[in-house]
């Protein structure tokens, strides 16, 4: 008796062209022939799904789009990520067959960066236990430093999943959600299709309230440190003027080193930056990795609609607060506004100072090194600002 064939071709969107055309209609072709001379059922995975699939035919000079060309598609099936449990779960498996623990701290911040993701979990578990000299001791737990270092390899080193991840941002579609993002401002008549398209790549997740977000804390920080790489490669040689006879972070000296570098290499290197939108936010961000490189971190936080972005620079004992916002034509001047939010970000940190920075993209104004400016204002919360107009 014949038993029924189940074929599963992975990575089947690996294909391209003519190729992945000839495919698919061998597929359709052979359809009616189930369950004799044809496979039963197929399932065909990848990254995205066959309604995404854009096939630029050879033979026909012509760009096909899979789903309605094709039509051989019963039903999509999206791999979800884990549960809070179910990544705990996975984790308390490796204590059993090793007896090395995980702190509480340790799954918690697993849980927090990757929200489930089962390649971030697995690859974070993965580098904390099996790669770092302290984890491969199996009398050592597993703590939270190691988690938060094991995410800093995985992101320096670009490791396979996240460089794909990279790729995807050259995409048109791509870019056009998460541009406005990081930026903060509102994503307005955009496609349907492209939301459904970067949740499916699991680049976005539906939030409580509704609305989107950006997966999870690991792609938040890969997406910026990743468009800033181009221009973090273009900065010049920079001595760091901005420390201290102790190594320490002296915050005046970093505000006068940035005002140099802008005025000198702000116009060139806006160029350089691979969203024009948010090219000054990158080379803001690309100078501040060359502060904080080996010595230090930079966080980022940013939401749709808030039209700004904060970054927190930590170095040793120093943490410096700043904002980002951008001065667009026919918009009022967003000194006002940043105070406010700038108040609000800095009393999270429990600061009683820091950095506005407003870019002013008006058309019609001077070069970047005649409109460079610094002057002291006072926040409503009291709080001594930097405000910076570049």
């Amino acid at each position: 008796m014949e038993s029924p064939l189940v074929l599963l071709l992975d990575e089947v969107d690996a294909l391209v062209g003519d190729t992945l055309i000839s495919l698919l209609r061998q597929l359709r072709a052979g359809y009616t022939k189930r369950p004799h001379a044809f496979p039963c059922s197929l399932v065909l995975c990848g990254v995205r799904d066959l309604r995404d699939y854009r096939i630029h035919s050879s033979a026909q000079q012509a760009i096909i789009t899979g789903g309605s060309a094709f039509n051989i598609k019963a039903e999509s099936l999206r791999l979800g990520d884990f549960s809070e449990t179910e990544t705990r779960a996975l984790l308390q498996e490796h204590t059993q067959e090793t007896g090395q623990v995980f702190t509480p701290e340790a799954l918690q911040q697993v849980w927090t960066l990757t929200q489930g993701q089962p390649w971030l979990v697995n690859a974070l578990a993965y580098q904390a236990c099996f790669r770092s000299p302290a984890g491969r001791d199996r009398t050592q737990p597993i703590d939270a430093a190691m988690i938060e270092a094991a995410k800093e390899h995985l992101i320096l080193n670009r490791v396979t999943h996240l460089d794909q991840l990279a790729d995807k941002l050259r995409e048109e579609r791509v870019r056009r959600i998460i541009e406005p993002m990081l930026a903060g401002e509102s994503l307005e008549q955009l496609p349907l299709s492209d939301i459904e398209y970067l949740t499916d790549l699991g680049l976005l997740r539906q939030r409580g309230g509704g609305g989107i977000e950006i997966a999870n804390p690991i792609y938040r920080e890969v997406l910026p440190r990743t468009l800033a790489l181009v221009p973090q490669a273009s900065l010049p040689s920079i001595s760091p003027t901005w420390l201290d006879d102790q190594g320490q972070l002296d915050l005046e000296s970093l505000l006068a080193a940035f005002l140099d570098f802008w005025r000198q290499h702000g116009e060139p290197l806006l160029k350089s930056a691979p969203y024009h939108e948010i090219a000054p936010h990158l080379v803001l961000m690309a100078f501040l990795h060359r502060v904080v490189n080996g010595g230090g971190s930079l966080e980022r936080e940013y939401a749709i609609g808030a039209g700004r972005m904060d970054l927190c620079l930590r170095y040793g004992t120093v943490t410096l607060g700043i904002e980002l916002k951008v001065w667009r034509d026919g918009r009022p001047d967003p000194l006002v506004r940043g105070l406010e939010q700038l108040d609000g970000y800095l009393a999270g940190l429990g600061l009683d100072g820091g950095w506005l920075v407003l870019f002013d993209r008006c058309s019609g104004q001077p070069p970047i090194a005649e409109r460079t400016s610094v002057a002291e204002a006072l926040s409503p919360e009291g709080r001594c600002i930097q405000v910076i107009r570049a």
